[in-house]
Formats: structure tokens, C-alpha cells, sequence
């Protein structure tokens, strides 16, 4: 699965081949396909290699491409490393400089904090 993407716009692009000479996974190609303008324009040939590193992006002189990470999707049943599930945003202790008590949700119970002031 690929851990990256590119995002090309294709009408800024004028065919220089930095992208696709540069690019550590061997991802890009040019395409026989024409912009507006009259180049060859990259594409994808191997999207499941790109590892987001945006190499070609820093290497464009025209900004018409872009390298991200995609974000990584949890799997299903897993937890952190002891096997416990995920902590949710709700059961996390109140900031230190609160002077006010919150209720946190641990476990579906709920349960009265209170600063030590």
C-alpha cells in the first residue's frame, strides 16, 4: 500500500522531467498525453511505491506538483502496544493550571477530577 501521493497540475507543467529523474521510488513517468501548452506531462506509473517524500515537489521549478504522506488508517482491533484500545480525546486528565473540576469518562464510568490547588 502506498504511504504517499501526488497531486500534479497538469497546466503549470512544462515537461522538465526534474520530477520524474529525481524521484527515489521510481514513480513518475511522462505521458504521451499533452497539457494546454503542448508538453508531455507526468503521471503516476507506479502509485503504490510513492512514499510521499515530495522530492519531486521541491525540485519543480513551476510548483505543478505536490508529494504528501497520507494519513495512516487505524486497523481495526488494534490498540496500543499492550493491546489496550485507543484512548479516546474524553479520557484525558484536566490541564494543571485548572482551577475548575472535570468529569472524565474512564472506562464508561464517569468520574469527578479536581485540581490539587
Amino acid at each position: 500500500m502506498a504511504k504517499g501521493s501526488v497531486q500534479i497540475v497538469v497546466e503549470r507543467c512544462k515537461a522538465c522531467g526534474f520530477c520524474v529523474e529525481f524521484c527515489p521510488t521510481h514513480v513518475l513517468a511522462l505521458s504521451s498525453a499533452f497539457n494546454a501548452k503542448g508538453y508531455h506531462t507526468p503521471y503516476m506509473a507506479h502509485p503504490d511505491k510513492c512514499s510521499g517524500c515530495d522530492l519531486c515537489g521541491m525540485y519543480c521549478p513551476d510548483f505543478a506538483i505536490y508529494g504528501f504522506k497520507q494519513a495512516e488508517k487505524p486497523e481495526p482491533g488494534k490498540g496500543s502496544l499492550d493491546g489496550a484500545p485507543a484512548e479516546s480525546a474524553t479520557s484525558k486528565p484536566a490541564s494543571a493550571g485548572s482551577s475548575s473540576s472535570a468529569a472524565l469518562a474512564v472506562d464508561g464510568v464517569a468520574k469527578e477530577a479536581q485540581d490539587a490547588s
